[in-house]
């Protein structure tokens, strides 16, 4: 299993808020039963790296729909294949660290 960090940014709004087109990409992950995490400055989804990259390129897509010109997509993913990895357990491993 993989986590990818996905931060979707439409460009060319004339407006600083862009908390509509979030909340399009979570009630995406919601609709399609997608297991995620939202934060500050991004969305973190769990799954293979196959599903996350179809799940990367359909959020990308969102504000298009919209009638956005231009939207920028970062993507982050750690695959690692030694071990199952779900969402917050590196966070947890951090925390118990320092406990």
């Amino acid at each position: 299993m993989a986590i990818m960090e996905i931060s979707v940014t439409p460009l060319g709004l004339g407006q600083p808020s862009v908390g509509d087109y979030i909340a399009d990409v979570v009630r995406y992950l919601q609709k399609e039963k997608i297991s995620h995490t939202l934060t500050d400055m991004g969305t973190q989804v769990h799954g293979d790296a196959a599903t996350l990259l179809k799940v990367a390129r359909a959020l990308h897509e969102l504000p298009f729909g919209r009638g956005v010109k231009r939207v920028i997509t970062h993507i982050t993913i750690d695959d690692r294949r030694d071990k199952e990895v779900r969402l917050g357990e590196k966070t947890a491993s951090v925390m118990g660290r320092l406990a």
